[in-house]
């Protein structure tokens, strides 16, 4: 274990100076680093940070440093300094990493997965917390994991997001309690295969032993893989007997979605090991509100709901969100990721039409014509104004109607992330419903 005072003597280079990078930083000098150096490929924020380094003299850095924090986010395949970060990998760690090594007296439960890993962690933290622990989500969720301190604090318990980018580089992180909720295609263009992929999320199990826990889907080929590898934790599948059971005791209709319900099920195990009680558990769950822009119905009119799905950048996590309901008007599009696959038969059903957006409208255009009634239309503006000209022919009708903003793409091509895409969704809808309906 390196401790604090060790760290002292140790010098760093941190690799990117967003928000995490920033924390190591003020982490480091709290902990009496003298020997600090600070890197981006961005040349705004290299000036923001007054640095006197050049690309000639960071590249030197590379090789004297004892670690190389990086930041999540930046692609040994295609990082400015990949070659750099390549022949020095052994020093490469992550400030999640700082935290594990610096911190003795703490539980931890650490979610990774494609789909459903910040759902999965809020409810943890409100199942956790409500029961009396002293609970923190942090990583992707959350302040940066180096911003939280625990100090003398009892019965604390960090509940941590780890993307395959943070994983990737991580070397020392041990959860007491490691969930994988799921994988599917993702993050290709990143790390160069699903192998790769695969391999970066199997790494929140690596350091687990015997005292751990890993909860893991049913899926052979992952439970195959796990023992391959001789990992040691006890494993905790993921259980449709137990799906039924908490669908039968919540009322919460953001829970609802077979997504939601199989990430619950490893929550309702967890809380079995945290000895939590069912009546607790289901009282934490109904009064859970789901989070903004993963299919969260923002609004009601009539008989047609409006539902925000900003978050679903891949086709599974879209699929995931269709198959929950009937008579919908989809917009799609975006920017779509490397690898994904699309595929249309378990969801064209439920469709009444779609309206395709963004930069690769083209691709979608041609899965979807001939199966279902599209429109294409350059952005969300021009598909909203379109949907209100449709549902004035609907909204007496007695069924119910869903209007649902589930990209399956990234947001880069029009937006700044899907936070913003979602919240201008949201935005459109209410503006033309108080005009229109």
């Amino acid at each position: 274990m390196i401790f604090k005072q060790i760290l002292k003597n140790k010098s760093f280079l941190v690799y990117g100076l967003g928000l995490t990078g920033q924390s190591v930083i003020k982490f480091l000098k709290k902990t009496k680093v003298k020997n600090i150096y600070l890197w981006d490929d961005n040349i705004n924020l290299r000036k923001k940070f007054n640095l006197r380094e050049n690309n000639y003299s960071i590249k030197k850095k590379f090789s004297e440093v004892d670690y190389i924090i990086l930041s999540p986010g930046i692609s040994l395949r295609k990082s400015n300094k990949k070659k750099q970060l390549n022949k020095n990998q052994r020093k490469i760690i992550t400030d999640i990493d700082l935290f594990f090594l610096t911190n003795k007296i703490f539980k931890s439960v650490v979610v990774t997965g494609t789909n459903g890993k910040s759902t999965t962690c809020s409810i943890v933290k409100k199942v956790l917390s409500d029961s009396g622990y002293n609970t923190v989500a942090v990583g992707n969720i959350g302040k940066p994991i180096l911003n939280y301190n625990i100090g003398k604090k009892k019965n604390v318990v960090i509940v941590i997001e780890m993307s395959s980018f943070q994983l990737e580089y991580s070397k020392f992180v041990r959860p007491n309690h490691a969930i994988l909720t799921n994988i599917t295609r993702d993050h290709l263009d990143w790390h160069g295969s699903m192998k790769n992929y695969i391999n970066s999320k199997f790494k929140i199990f690596l350091l687990q032993n015997k005292k751990d826990y890993a909860y893991l889907p049913q899926n052979k080929n992952i439970i195959k893989l796990f023992k391959k590898n001789n990992m040691e934790a006890n494993i905790v599948l993921n259980k449709v007997r137990i799906q039924n059971f908490i669908k039968k005791n919540i009322s919460n209709a953001h829970l609802m979605s077979k997504s939601n319900l199989e990430n619950i099920s490893f929550i309702y195990d967890l809380k079995n090991n945290f000895k939590i009680s069912n009546k607790s558990f289901f009282t934490s769950l109904n009064k859970f509100k789901g989070l903004p822009h993963r299919q969260e119905i923002f609004l009601k009119k009539n008989n047609i709901y409006f539902i925000n799905d900003s978050k679903a950048t891949t086709f599974t996590a879209t699929e995931g969100c269709l198959m929950n309901y009937k008579n919908i008007f989809w917009i799609v599009g975006g920017l779509k990721k490397v690898g994904d696959r699309f595929n249309l038969s378990k969801i064209k059903k439920n469709i009444l039409k779609v309206f395709i957006i963004g930069k690769n409208r083209s691709f979608f255009k041609n899965k979807i014509i001939k199966k279902i009634d599209f429109v294409e239309t350059e952005n969300i503006h021009q598909a909203v104004k379109n949907i209100f000209s449709e549902l004035k022919n609907f909204y007496k009708n007695k069924d119910k109607i869903f209007v649902i903003l589930s990209p399956a793409c990234a947001s880069y091509d029009q937006f700044k992330n899907f936070e913003e895409r979602g919240e201008l969704f949201k935005k459109l809808i209410n503006y033309n419903a108080k005009k229109y309906l």
